[in-house]
């Protein structure tokens, strides 16, 4: 039984609770402050604010350089440590050599393209070089020839008025609203390519012109970009242990000056003279005319050219169904009929240049109705002759600068624009370089070695394949022999692996002496991989490497800075190479008739095949060429 209220309380009562005197208890706990937390926070908020103000700043004022130059070298120092981290047999933190490559590949792209402006002028450059890389480099920079997004028209009338003072309207004589007596200009671009766009425009006087105008952001963002270039090229070089760097100020240079559309016009005019003055290419090549008083740093005025793009193969060779004066314009002659004014009505984009293909026929099924050959003869007889005879070489020749146009004969003429990126060889070097090519021709090693050294290149072999773009089997056969070599290693990405170490000893006996290696043989070989590109496009219907070294033969009996003396012993020689070379028509013409009975491919394409064996075999390298059906 519980025991109950009343017999509880009385020991309630004779035990009461008494508290303990205020002496005996401890002294209160500080109240919590969290200082590191709060000290931590604050830097944090700061630091947070402070990158947003300077994100802001960037963007408004310095069109985002500081924040793209952060973007390169974050995503630069990344892919290198993974490179050095997984490139081996078994990756640690990769599945295979391929998904590395993969994912690299793909961080530079998107690089790339998010940066734009120089950015991609730099993809591209590497784009068409891409052969050489891995076959996951191959496929993503393939997408680098992609149309550049174009500025809003506030930001080209702003360039326009900070060049010039004036308006567009002033400047240019035209009128936005009808007005009469005046000329038109179209808004929207015609095209649009990494630094620049082009807009259409009919002066008052009736003259059609392209006016390339440089994007705003550009002039900003240049030096920017070159220091990052520099910058991610020397942590390149220091990672891979290469000695690429001493070439970079060398390349900044060039690109620098591409952003000057004054030395673009000086480029542009020189070259014009050039071909005028040679009876070989007067006529078959064309220069459009710079209006002078329209140009300025970031503003060039040229003839509008109405052709057919170099890679439009169907419209190239389809049947003739125009008249007989040929493309409309062709040689710098009137776009129109005699009497013709076609009328100027804007369509849905607000463009009003006439469309001047009535040549294609009623059923548009028509084009220039010219031959490969004879197109492919032009350009490396023009390339040739930059190089060897004039020391002028366009640097940048790839098939969205150069049109198509027929001839009252007939026959093709090419039109050569953008002339931004050149690269001159002073006469020493010329006559060298020339005599270089006409020694691989001849197989006159001693000679070949002779200049190589010079040049500080310990390995004369591996530089002659790939000057030729094909095995050099006429010196001491040390590229071939290397396909024999056994490499080390069971599985395949240890294989890889070795082969890569080899592939940076090889260009470092390439290199050899980086101090007196002439700086312009990196854009010459992009100017003779770019021209072998496109003659393999067309199924190689031209001797490439023939028409070349006959120039550079020819150079040292024709130039004007040679000895009268020099040129009559170097004719003498001529006669010989004449005579020799006739061992490259046998091989090209037994490739011709391999490739008529479907047993084999054209010349360039026999050779890349033979060098894709040596590179993969020797370096580890898979060649591809799939760029150029993009």
């Amino acid at each position: 039984m519980s025991p109950s209220f009343t017999q509880i309380l009385p020991i309630c009562q004779s035990s009461a609770f008494v508290p303990p005197p205020p002496s005996s208890l401890p002294k209160p706990a500080p109240p919590k402050t969290y200082r590191r937390l709060r000290k931590y926070g604050r830097l944090l908020f700061y630091l947070a604010v402070g990158t947003g103000l300077v994100w802001a700043v960037d963007k408004q004022f310095y069109y985002s350089s500081l924040t793209r130059t952060t973007r390169t070298i974050f995503v630069v120092t990344l892919a290198s440590l993974d490179y050095k981290i997984n490139f081996r047999a078994n990756p640690p933190l990769a599945r295979s050599i391929e998904a590395l490559n993969a994912r690299n590949a793909e961080r530079v792209y998107d690089l790339l393209k998010t940066n734009g402006g120089l950015y991609l002028k730099m993809g591209q450059a590497i784009a068409m070089q891409s052969a050489v890389l891995p076959p996951e480099f191959q496929k993503m920079f393939a997408k680098m020839f992609d149309d550049a997004p174009q500025n809003d028209w506030v930001d080209v009338e702003k360039v326009i008025r900070e060049d010039f003072g004036k308006s567009p309207e002033d400047v240019f004589g035209v009128s936005f609203d009808g007005e009469a007596g005046k000329g038109v200009m179209e808004k929207a671009a015609r095209a649009s390519a990494s630094v620049a766009q082009v807009h259409w425009a009919r002066l008052a006087d009736g003259r059609e012109v392209a006016i390339k105008v440089q994007k705003r952001e550009i002039a900003q963002q240049v030096a920017w970009d070159l220091w990052a270039f520099k910058t991610v090229m020397h942590a390149l070089g220091w990672w891979h242990d290469l000695p690429i760097y001493n070439f970079v100020p060398f390349i900044s240079q060039r690109l620098q000056l591409e952003c000057d559309f004054e030395n673009e016009a000086s480029n542009s005019e020189r070259m014009a003279q050039l071909v005028r003055g040679e009876p070989r290419l007067n006529g078959r090549v064309y220069i459009p005319p710079v209006i002078r008083s329209l140009t300025s740093k970031r503003v060039m005025t040229a003839e509008w050219v109405e052709g057919v793009h170099l890679w439009d193969k169907e419209s190239l060779t389809a049947p003739w169904k125009g008249d007989n004066r040929g493309s409309p314009g062709v040689h710098g002659g009137p776009l129109d009929p005699p009497g013709a004014k076609p009328e100027l009505k804007a369509d849905e984009k607000g463009r009003f240049k006439p469309n001047r293909d009535s040549w294609r026929g009623a059923k548009r099924d028509g084009g220039l109705g010219v031959s490969f050959k004879d197109v492919m003869t032009i350009m490396v007889d023009l390339f040739s002759a930059q190089m060897f005879l004039w020391g002028e070489v366009h640097a940048d020749p790839h098939p969205g600068n150069i049109f198509i146009r027929r001839l009252p004969s007939g026959k093709p003429e090419l039109v050569l624009i953008d002339h931004g990126l050149y690269i001159r060889l002073d006469p020493e070097f010329r006559h060298e370089y020339a005599l270089f090519w006409k020694s691989l021709m001849t197989f006159d090693n001693k000679t070949l070695g002779n200049i190589v050294q010079g040049w500080g290149i310990k390995n004369a072999d591996i530089f002659a394949s790939a000057t030729l773009m094909t095995p050099y089997t006429g010196g001491s056969m040390q590229t071939s022999k290397q396909l024999m070599e056994q490499l080390p290693g069971a599985s395949r990405d240890e294989q890889v692996a070795a082969l890569q170490q080899k592939a940076r000893k090889g260009i470092r006996e390439v290199l050899g002496d980086t101090n007196k290696l002439p700086r312009e043989l990196i854009f010459l070989a992009r100017n003779l991989r770019i021209v072998q590109g496109n003659n393999q496009y067309f199924g190689s219907p031209v001797n490439r490497i023939k028409i070349t070294g006959s120039w550079a033969a020819r150079s040292l009996v024709d130039s004007t800075d040679l000895t009268y003396q020099q040129r009559i012993a170097n004719l003498g020689r001529h006669l010989i190479f004449k005579l020799v070379i006739l061992g490259s028509d046998i091989v090209f013409y037994t490739a011709k008739v391999r490739q008529f009975f479907g047993r084999g491919k054209g010349m360039d394409d026999e050779m890349e095949q033979h060098l894709k064996m040596v590179a993969k075999d020797t370096f580890g390298v898979e060649l591809s060429h799939g760029m150029f059906e993009g």
